[in-house]
């Protein structure tokens, strides 16, 4: 029973992260890594500061990571996924605006 269990995860896994690669998939791994670089830059600006901030670079990577997420949920045709990164970017587009507003002034990276 395990030996079947083991087996239909490991055909699924296959199937999902190497049977049905293509580029829209490649692109989406690339937008992902890139999104989730945000929170490396904030992770080492907050350690480099000794508290929580919240640098430029951080809405520069959520704006651009947003941006081709949500790219890559119009590939898909996931309304879901369309209608969560379109009001996220709206939101990193607007704290990057405060940002630059304000100077430029956000925490250095």
């Amino acid at each position: 029973m395990l030996v079947d269990i083991s087996n239909a995860v490991g055909g699924y896994l296959h199937d999902v992260f190497v049977g049905n690669i293509d580029w829209g998939i490649l692109i989406g791994y690339f937008a992902q890594a890139m999104f989730a670089m945000r929170f490396v830059v904030q992770w080492i600006a907050s350690e480099r500061a000794g508290k929580s901030v919240v640098p430029t670079a951080f809405w520069v990577f959520s704006i651009g990571g947003g941006f081709m997420l949500l790219g890559y949920a119009l590939y898909r045709k996931d309304p879901v996924f369309i209608l969560g990164q379109a009001f996220g970017v709206f939101v990193y587009l607007r704290n990057l605006q405060f940002v630059l507003r304000s100077g430029g002034q956000g925490a250095p990276a």
